[in-house]
């Protein structure tokens, strides 16, 4: 008797997102679940900090909608990959006014902020900013609690690195917002 391991089935985004949940924080990653480490509670606190700046700031100014936390993103497609970014801002652009849709919106945010925990290596961190951008994120922010800077990527730019006295803004994207670093640590 012969037995034969097959591969799993690889799951589109669709697919994934009507699993049900098992209690595990994942992302799709080209139709594999990939399995996720729990953030720490200091991830957390910096990822709501950063939210009620950014939030603020556009709602004011009723630029568009700021998402968050299990908000999923495709960021390929056959095989799809599914990441989970810790923010990211859509302008009315690009998520028209109205309810909130259902599902994972097909247009890419202009803006994605990720908060760099202790255990995240670069080398994933640059392959998901890479898939972000592949995908027209304009701007990609990747804040570093423990260097208390913020790495910004984008397609037309050099890397950024701003310190802790630097100003982290969106010109381009946010006329007008405007946070010193150091104030996303406190």
């Amino acid at each position: 008797m012969t037995t034969t391991v097959l591969e799993p089935q690889l799951l589109t985004a669709e697919e994934y997102a009507h699993l049900p949940d098992d209690g595990r924080l994942t992302e799709l990653v080209s139709g594999r679940i990939v399995e996720t480490n729990w953030p720490f509670t200091s991830h957390g606190y910096f990822l709501v900090r950063l939210s009620m700046m950014l939030g603020q700031f556009v709602e004011q100014h009723g630029l568009g909608r700021v998402v968050g936390g299990d908000a999923g993103l495709v960021t390929h497609r056959d095989p799809d990959t599914v990441r989970v970014p810790g923010l990211a801002y859509y302008s009315y652009q690009r998520m028209p006014r109205g309810p909130v849709p259902d599902g994972y919106w097909p247009a890419s945010p202009e803006l994605v902020i990720e908060i760099r925990s202790k255990n995240d290596r670069w080398k994933d961190i640059l392959q998901t900013v890479a898939e972000y951008l592949s995908e027209n994120v304009l701007t990609i922010g990747v804040v570093d609690p423990v260097s208390q800077r913020v790495h910004l990527f984008s397609a037309d730019h050099e890397l950024t690195v701003l310190n802790a006295d630097d100003h982290l803004t969106f010109p381009d994207l946010l006329p007008g917002f405007d946070v010193i670093v150091a104030r996303l640590f406190e």
